[in-house]
């Protein structure tokens, strides 16, 4: 099978690329199979089926010879012992750089089954791909994978597909790999739910004759049709994927009433020849109202082209048909693959890097966001489908379907959104909240003065337009709470009979911003408006005889010691004999579940936590108070590790890698570079001091890592 498999490539090879190609992949096959010797797949296979397997999946996409060379031996860093170094030296570093990132990428894994850990892993694999080849490579690996994973346990399985579905095939889609994205679905809907997906065939199959006798009959009609008017075509036909017709079935489709289960694909040579096959086809068949699509002059995100169309056949069957040319066809299969060939390498490169920066963009554009608010703007615009509309001028915007003209406001610019009046669609006027339909003409009316409107946000679509209208109104609140605070502090200030000026002097207003952690008078005011402090407290700090917040406190708890009370248990911090005391973990040393602990009275921040051993704390007044973990309470906690590695190499997917093997979730990360090391500041979640010393004591196994440590 394994030598079978290899002839097929390089008979495939031979075809597209050169003596010195071929002989580079005939060398990465040599060494993959003496590096897996003896080794064999869960299915009982030879090792080596596995990535030329891959190889062969990636061939179809047309990429070039160094990503099938890559592919050959990419899995001989993680399961063979070869080194990057080794790799580099026998294939260059095209190939290394890229089995290096696959073999990395390939170690981390969904930490559990949450839609923060998919879109977690989605922003990782996305991010750390910076050849869009490593893409390639990660899918087809997967697809390979999933046609042998009979093998795997019930339980191996199941995280298989869930890491499919909702991590690998987004990122199929968003590229246009239609082909690998619908065979990955069909085999994750076969082990999800064997029963539907085999439901599914029989009803097929029940019908199998007829479908196909029916687009026989189709695809001969319609090429005589092309024949008498002399276009040269070519007609491929299929009935619709198992698991298109479950996503249809599943949204409240009738069997009867899915449209596309038969489909044909007209392929021409020309554009011109596109609309003449499309008009003839709708000369001869009625039409299906609403199933016409020109993506042919508006492409999809993913510059997928063609014209869609369905009709009624003679037989009272309902036909897809899709009419593009060759060019247009490749695409449709291979997405962004197909214009990677080595032909057109370095124009389509810069547009491939372009796409993977637009889906960067996407995945990062809702950082301030919950997890659920992300996950929700990630389907809409990541997965959904699109409409396209057009500006006065004829520009086509594309947005989510189900966009409103807000949105579409929005899109061209903010100001344009903030001031939006009215909304023209079609000549006609529309409300705001309408939803917008493919090859609308929208016009914005917007007025200098005009404001948005909080109920905007109840039906704007975008990430984007929401974004922007939820800024203008934090922006708007604080000004408002701004001016709020100064019009009560200088109330307070007359009403005492005080002269503005020196309560508000340039030391006093230094004292005041040190003494509660603010930097400038418009937060002063700002604390005030929103009901932080009072302008009593704002004004005593400025005098002698003012009583400190902290001596309050301590006299509060002095006062109730004597008294015992219940300990609250609805925080993560138990404060002794107090209840509704604001508390904080400390900034400085970030303590986590598990770390000795103390609690210190702090200046217009209550009860201050910090770890029994942080320098902040060593030579403060006795201003400390009893705190300790609430044990019933489960929560993340955030901190710092700072990890010192060799200088000249970029070991963060690494120390990525072993984090998510440890389920410990990575929030942020500074860099900072010298000639002798490289030192990573990363922001984690853990759960307990525990899970963090594991993980920290892991990044040891590294050879490159010097020094780990907490901030």
């Amino acid at each position: 099978m394994k030598e079978k498999m290899f002839e097929e490539l390089v008979e495939k090879c031979e075809k597209i690329y050169s003596g010195e190609e071929i002989s580079n992949i005939k060398k990465a096959y040599e060494f993959a199979s003496e590096k897996h010797k003896g080794k064999m797949r869960l299915n009982k296979t030879d090792y080596m089926t596995h990535p030329l397997g891959v190889a062969l999946i990636l061939l179809d996409l047309d990429v070039d010879s160094i990503t099938i060379t890559a592919s050959l031996i990419h899995e001989t860093i993680n399961h063979a012992g070869a080194t990057k170094e080794e790799i580099e030296n026998l294939f260059g570093s095209e190939v290394a750089n890229i089995v290096d990132v696959i073999s990395k990428l390939n170690r981390l894994e969904l930490t559990d089954d949450s839609e923060h850990a998919a879109l977690n892993l989605r922003k990782i694999l996305v991010g750390m791909s910076e050849d869009v080849r490593v893409l390639f490579l990660k899918l087809a690996d997967r697809l390979h994978n999933l046609r042998t994973a009979d093998a795997l346990d019930k339980e191996a399985l199941k995280k298989k597909v869930h890491e499919t579905m909702t991590v690998l095939i987004p990122i199929a889609h968003r590229l246009g790999m239609y082909k690998i994205k619908g065979e990955m679905e069909d085999l994750c809907l076969k082990y999800s739910k064997p029963d539907v997906y085999e439901d599914i065939l029989e009803r097929l199959n029940a019908s199998y004759a007829e479908l196909h006798d029916s687009l026989d009959e189709m695809e001969f009609a319609i090429s005589e049709m092309l024949m008498e008017q002399n276009i040269p075509f070519k007609i491929k036909s299929r009935v619709k994927s198992v698991y298109s017709i479950y996503n249809k079935l599943n949204n409240g489709k009738k069997w009867e009433n899915i449209y596309d289960i038969l489909a044909l694909r007209v392929i021409v040579e020309k554009v011109s020849e596109c609309y003449l096959t499309i008009g003839l086809i709708h000369a001869k068949y009625r039409p299906i109202p609403g199933r016409f699509k020109d993506y042919i002059a508006m492409p999809k995100a993913n510059m997928y082209q063609s014209l869609h169309t369905g009709v009624f056949g003679p037989d009272g069957h309902r036909y897809e048909i899709q009419v593009r040319t060759e060019e247009m066809d490749e695409f449709a299969e291979k997405g962004v693959a197909s214009h990677f060939a080595y032909k057109e390498k370095h124009y389509m490169q810069n547009v491939m890097e372009q796409r993977l920066e637009s889906l960067r963009n996407l995945i990062e554009s809702s950082e301030s966001l919950s997890d659920i608010e992300f996950a929700s703007n990630i389907e809409q615009e990541f997965v959904n489908e699109s409409i396209y509309v057009f500006t006065p001028k004829g520009d086509v915007l594309e947005l989510p379907k189900g966009a409103t003209p807000l949105d579409f406001a929005y899109r061209i610019h903010s100001d344009v959104g903030d001031r939006t009046v009215q909304a023209i669609v079609n000549d006609t006027s529309v409300p705001l909240n309408y939803e917008l339909q493919n090859n609308d003409i929208v016009k914005i009316r917007t007025n200098p003065s005009s404001t948005p409107s909080k109920e905007w946000l109840n039906f704007v679509k975008t990430s984007h337009a929401k974004n922007k209208i939820k800024s203008y109104f934090s922006k708007q609140d604080k000004e408002n709470y701004t001016e709020k605070g100064k019009n009560i502090l200088t109330s307070e200030i007359r009403k005492r009979k005080l002269s503005i000026e020196q309560v508000l002097s340039a030391e006093n207003i230094k004292k005041i911003c040190d003494d509660l952690k603010l930097e400038t008078l418009e937060d002063i005011y700002f604390s005030i408006g929103s009901l932080r402090y009072t302008a009593s407290y704002i004004i005593n700090l400025t005098t002698e005889d003012k009583k400190n917040v902290e001596d309050i406190l301590l006299e509060k708890v002095m006062m109730s010691n004597s008294r015992a009370k219940p300990k609250t248990a609805k925080g993560e911090i138990l404060v002794d004999n107090q209840e509704g005391i604001l508390v904080n973990l400390a900034k400085c040393c970030h303590p986590v579940f598990g770390d000795e602990i103390v609690g210190y009275i702090t200046k217009g921040e209550g009860v201050t936590v910090h770890k029994k051993n942080c320098i902040n704390v060593q030579n403060k007044e006795n201003r400390f108070i009893k705190v300790e973990w609430n044990k019933d309470i489960t929560s993340n906690f955030e901190t710092d590790v700072v990890i010192t590695t060799d200088s000249g190499k970029n070991y963060l997917l690494d120390i990525i890698s072993k984090a998510t093997t440890k389920k410990v979730y990575v929030d942020g990360v500074k860099t900072k570079n010298d000639n002798l090391d490289t030192v990573y500041t990363i922001t984690v979640k853990v759960t307990n001091k525990e899970q963090l010393e594991d993980f920290m004591n892991s990044l040891y196994a590294y050879k490159f890592v010097k020094k780990v440590e907490r901030k």
